[in-house]
């Protein structure tokens, strides 16, 4: 036996060859606690273990240094599902912080809104002095955002917020501007009234007709956008509305400068019965399809 082999065995023979179970435990803890604090750390070990490629693929990504997004949630009276809807975002591992705009509910919503401000130190609320709509709501959350990217996010659980990452991706790497999620292209959908999604398809045809983009679902909730573009857009609409005027906002030809890029990303959807709070109807569909004309001719 070589003296490398004679030392190998010796080595093996008296020394075990894994730490022990009370060795590894702390370093297994230490090792989670870090890549936990550290989502950059975490998407390294991962790139290791699956490539690059693959982790693309997945969503998982290194981030800017210092990057934040903007979560914009208007509330109006969803007592039933705001505090988990605020737990599943914060769990998200981005830098973010929650821009909460309360509509002037008239359930529990606001005593909620009070107990999850003092819990969380990235949590804004500011409240409606009137209920005005989601529009209204949005547009005073926007003002608000200090984060590089803001998206929309709807107080129920229709919409899943671990796909933020795969949401905000396309803008991460220099491919986009604006970024439209899509219940139609692909991912689970809970199914639901038919009616609904054949008024939005034809929604989304006739703003794709004013506004010459091919987007498959334009009344989607999921739209995220650079911050400057979100802040530098006169919005109008009160209630739905604010879907058609933004695309429509979006599309326009700016004077002198390209057209924002716009990507479409294909996200699941949990849709709810009106028992289970849903609230836009027939007459929000006839408020699109004016909002859709009205702000492709004239602002």
């Amino acid at each position: 036996m070589t003296t490398a082999l004679a030392s190998a065995a010796a080595t093996t023979n008296h020394q075990p060859q894994n730490p022990p179970a009370q060795e590894l435990n702390p370093l297994l803890a230490s090792l989670l606690e870090h890549i936990r604090n550290d989502p950059n750390a975490r998407v390294t070990i991962l790139q290791q273990l699956l490539g690059d490629s693959a982790c693309r693929q997945l969503g998982i990504y290194p981030l800017p240094p210092g990057f934040k997004l903007s979560v914009v949630i208007p509330v109006y009276n969803e007592e039933r599902w705001l505090a988990e809807l605020v737990r599943r975002v914060q769990v998200v591992p981005i830098p973010k912080e929650i821009i909460i705009v309360n509509d002037c509910s008239t359930d529990g919503t606001p005593a909620i809104l009070a107990q999850l401000e003092q819990q969380y130190d990235n949590i804004r609320v500011f409240h409606q002095p009137q209920n005005m709509g989601k529009g209204a709501a949005l547009r005073e959350g926007f003002k608000h955002c200090t984060g590089d990217l803001v998206i929309v996010q709807d107080a129920d659980w229709e919409y899943d917020p671990a796909e933020y990452p795969k949401l905000i991706q396309p803008i991460i790497d220099g491919r986009a501007d604006v970024v439209i999620g899509s219940r139609f292209i692909g991912e689970s959908h809970r199914v639901l009234y038919y009616w609904h999604s054949v008024a939005n398809k034809i929604l989304t045809m006739l703003s794709n007709w004013f506004t010459n983009l091919n987007l498959t679902d334009m009344e989607t909730c999921y739209k995220v956008f650079k911050r400057e573009i979100i802040q530098s857009i006169p919005l109008k609409s009160n209630r739905f509305g604010f879907e058609p005027e933004v695309t429509a906002k979006i599309a326009r030809k700016r004077k002198g400068q390209p057209r924002w890029r716009v990507y479409e990303v294909p996200i699941s959807y949990s849709g709810r019965t009106y028992e289970e709070g849903k609230k836009i109807g027939m007459k929000d569909a006839f408020q699109a399809l004016y909002c859709i004309i009205r702000y492709w001719i004239a602002d």
